[in-house]
């Protein structure tokens, strides 16, 4: 009790109160006493800013909230053809009726154009798909790239006004979870009627009352005349040099059953695997073993992958009433990509410099299957969620290597298999309390194996004797289970929670290097390259949440404690190690929403962490034909502290979008990973040793729609600075590295016929160690589209890339991508006919240079040349 009470009595420090609501209600009509429908009614403060914004109904009526005790406001009615009227409040409890003038034009002179508008409803943000589509538009993800205050990356992740997506949502429902690039790429925009930005995503229908999410979703609202029947769309296209690109996807959106089922393959550069991209999962525990540094290159993946990739991806959604649901995602991947680059690394030590070059030939062969299944009731009183998940992903990757000018061959074959299964459930009591049980349980088998030839070092491996080969083999299945329960109290505008579970996590790492010699035969490496570890971690936790919200404010106080225990031991390695510690990790979050323009967030999070089984184990592992990995150290633990402050301004009527951020990070540990470089092998060894990593970011971005240009603008600036210690070849020293991005962008109308697409971005990225001079780079990146309409129904689209990277002492990088293609729509037979032909200069090697803490690369990738393709596209 004494706990709630000091939570209460800081939000009310922080000025927080609930404030009763009242009603501005009234009519708009013009000077004949007719009621005028779709007119703008703003409520604005002293100041003129708008607190809240509607449009009259076919009645000429409007209503909107209103605090009781807000002083000095007015209201606003403007339409098109009319005079602006403005009156100013006096009695909340009165009918404010408003009469529009008719206004003089001159027509001569001026143009009247339809301009977009977005309308908001509660914590609904909607676009109207029409007012931002084009002739040459597709699909609802090229319009959405047009929309003010929303960004789409070149992974298909979606934001608005700077923040992530939580949820894709298809009239309402979740078909897709966070893997929604499916529908982005393939749902035609004209069957789109709205696109709803959700400000305060809660998809839990009973956590909706004091909503206190910070999410935002998208929802895609569908005409009524697209529910009645199946969409389609069917592509096929042959090109030279032997290309070919298959596409198929069947679509249903209807209340009661939706689906997006694809098929697809293509050997041109287009991973259909990006469909199956999570967008929001936190990166899951990876492999240890790895195929070595070659990388991509940092350019759109069309422009430098080949492949020979096939995608079937099934997507089906059954509501068996309003609260009842069926879903099922199930996915199969085949892949077969070819790599080959060329790289120089230069590592920037005290002193001195150390270099490796590599040279890279990979075939590589990856498959995925998935398979999610779904039940959810999601009923105002009861919340049941049970979703079962097969994961299988078997990756071959085969390499012709020569590493400082000596040649290998490698073999990685790796594998993964997952199966879990998250339940949950939510009930409401009849006092109104909340009750949350979940409960998790998964199981992973990831055997891997690396085999290099012929043999790497052998002062290392076998006593400075030449000898033929070496294999790593490595196992580490892992079994998961967690449980946890909450209750929620909602009293007013206060919520606070109470939560307690526990976790725990079983691993078994059993890693083997055997050398082959001249004859065959093989042969353990010994001593010291064996694991047979066991590891078993539990957590015990509670904790308390307190969140106090009303119009105005959200204040969230997260007060968790957390007792962890983990023994892992070796007998083969002499390691017998338990460790027990007790976690405070304390948050707090404050919003504060002066009106529907201006958002403050400010947070504060201290965090511990513990490490894993990677940290602990004592038998060296070659991760690759450069890298030999090992501990000697205790579990690694951390504490981190984060500080982050934004503010997000939304003018609704000016279509004008702007957020500001800034962050901090500083995170102690008490290990390091020390690297001892040799002439052809890497040593990484992790030890003791506390030390400080710190990083600090800062970032304006903005977005605004032209009206009388119809054209959408952005533009934005983004710093960041990290300070780390590093432990390089014995000696301990600090790195600096810091970078400055700008970004600007334009996508619109240049004439009637002319669209126009301009995207910006250059940054100037530099480090600094001790000792050591520092190093810069600047690189700038341009792309630019025109899209022309020539004749009825015939289209042209002509676009660029240019890169230009300058690093002192090397030569400067430019290289310019030039695309073309031609569409003839055939309206009748509901058809596309395009002929394309990309990197027309026929480009086949590109070089890119990065830069890290203390370390230039500079990398030269073989890439496809120039490829011309003929595809026919039919719409059902």
């Amino acid at each position: 009790m004494k706990l709630i009470l000091m939570a209460y009595c800081v939000f009310m420090l922080c000025g927080a109160s609930a404030i009763a609501q009242k009603q501005v209600r009234g009519k708009v009509k013009d000077s004949a006493g007719k009621p005028v429908e779709s007119a703008n009614v703003s409520l604005k403060d002293a100041g003129g800013d708008i607190i809240k914004f509607t449009k009259t109904d076919k009645n000429g009526g409007y209503s909107l909230a209103i605090a009781e005790n807000n002083n000095s406001l007015s209201i606003e009615a403007t339409c098109i053809g009319y005079k602006k009227i403005s009156v100013t409040l006096t009695d909340l409890d009165k009918n404010y009726d408003m009469v529009l003038e008719q206004s003089e034009m001159m027509l001569k002179e001026v143009k009247i154009k339809y301009r977009p508008v977005l309308t908001l409803k509660g914590d609904t943000l909607s676009y109207r798909t029409a007012d931002f589509a084009g002739n040459q538009d597709r699909s609802i993800g090229d319009v959405l790239k047009k929309m003010p205050g929303i960004a789409v990356d070149d992974n298909g992740k979606i934001s608005y006004n700077g923040k992530a997506i939580s949820n894709f949502y298809i009239d309402g429902d979740n078909l897709l979870d966070d893997r929604y690039n499916i529908a982005s790429r393939s749902i035609p925009h004209g069957v789109v009627d709205q696109v709803q930005v959700i400000q305060k995503d809660q998809p839990i229908k009973m956590l909706r009352k004091n909503n206190t999410s910070d999410n935002v979703a998208l929802n895609l609202v569908i005409k009524d005349e697209a529910k009645l029947r199946v969409l389609g769309e069917a592509t096929t296209g042959l090109g030279t040099p032997d290309k070919f690109n298959e596409d198929g996807t069947a679509i249903l959106l209807n209340k009661k059953v939706k689906f997006i089922n694809n098929i697809a393959g293509n050997n041109i550069g287009i991973d259909p695997g990006t469909d199956l991209v999570s967008h929001n999962a936190a990166a899951a525990g990876g492999y240890l073993l790895s195929a070595g540094a070659a990388g991509n290159p940092p350019l759109p993946q069309n422009r430098y992958l080949f492949n020979d990739a096939g995608l079937i991806n099934l997507n089906n959604l059954v509501n068996l009433n309003k609260d009842l649901q069926l879903k099922a995602n199930v996915a199969y991947l085949y892949d077969e990509r070819h790599q080959q680059s060329q790289k120089l690394t230069e590592n920037f030590l005290p002193g001195q410099t150390i270099d490796y070059t590599e040279l890279q030939n990979n075939a590589i062969n990856l498959q995925r299957l998935r398979t999610q299944l779904n039940f959810l009731e999601n009923a105002d009183q009861v919340y049941f969620n049970d979703t079962f998940l097969l994961d299988y992903d078997p990756v071959k990757t085969t390499s012709a290597i020569i590493n400082n000018n000596s040649p290998a061959s490698q073999l990685l074959s790796q594998q993964t298999l997952t199966i879990s299964n998250v339940l949950r459930g939510i009930v409401k009591l009849r006092s109104g309390h909340i009750v949350n049980l979940s409960s998790t349980l998964s199981s992973t088998r990831r055997p891997e194996s690396l085999m290099v030839t012929p043999g790497l070092d052998s002062a290392i491996f076998n006593n400075n004797t030449p000898y033929a080969g070496i294999n790593q083999y490595v196992k580490l299945p892992t079994w998961y289970a967690g449980n946890a329960a909450f209750i929620r109290f909602d009293k007013d505008k206060f919520t606070q929670s109470y939560s307690a579970g526990f976790d725990l996590q079983h691993q078994q790492l059993n890693s083997s290097l055997y050398r082959v010699e001249n004859d065959q035969t093989t042969e353990p490496v010994t001593p010291g390259k064996v694991n047979d570890l066991n590891w078993l971690k539990t957590k015990f936790y509670t904790g308390g949440n307190y969140t106090f919200t009303n119009d105005n404010i959200t204040a969230d106080l997260n007060l968790p404690l957390s007792f962890n225990r983990i023994n892992y031991k070796d007998g083969t390695n002499a390691l017998d190690e338990s460790l027990q510690k007790l976690f405070f990790d304390p948050s707090l979050s404050f919003i504060y929403r002066a009106n529907v323009q201006n958002k403050i967030t400010v947070s504060y999070a201290f965090t511990n962490g513990l490490g894993n089984i990677n940290n602990v184990y004592r038998g060296a592992i070659l991760v690759n034909y450069l890298s030999l990995f090992t501990n000697n150290a205790l579990l690694s633990s951390t504490n981190t502290q984060t500080m982050a402050a934004g503010y997000n301004f939304t003018n609704i009527a000016q279509l004008l979008f702007i957020n500001v951020a800034a962050g901090y990070s500083d995170v102690a540990a008490n290990t390091i990973s020390s690297t001892i470089f040799n002439s052809n092998i890497q040593q990484h060894l992790v030890l003791s040793l506390p030390n400080h990593n710190h990083s600090l970011t800062l970032g304006a971005n903005a977005s605004k729609y032209l009206f009388d240009l119809e054209t959408t603008v952005n533009g934005g600036i983004n710093y960041t600075q990290g300070w780390s210690e590093l432990l390089q070849n014995n000696q301990l020293f600090h790195s600096n590295m810091q970078t400055m991005t700008y970004t600007a962008g334009i996508i619109g109308k240049l004439i009637q016929f002319i669209n126009w697409s301009y995207n910006l971005n250059y940054s100037v990225a530099g480090n600094k160690t001790e000792n050591s001079p520092a190093t810069n780079t600047s690189q700038l990146r341009q792309r630019s589209t025109l899209s022309f309409t020539t004749l009825k129904n015939v289209y042209v689209n002509v676009s660029g890339d240019y890169l230009y990277t300058r690093q002192p002492g090397q030569e400067d990088l430019k290289y310019l991508f030039a695309d073309m293609n031609i569409n003839f729509r055939l309206l009748k037979l509901k058809t596309d006919i395009m002929f394309s032909v990309t990197n027309l200069a026929n480009i086949k090697t590109f070089t890119a240079i990065g830069l890290t803490a203390n370390s230039l690369t500079i990398g030269t990738y073989n890439i496809p040349g120039r490829v011309a393709m003929l595809r026919g596209t039919f719409n059902f």
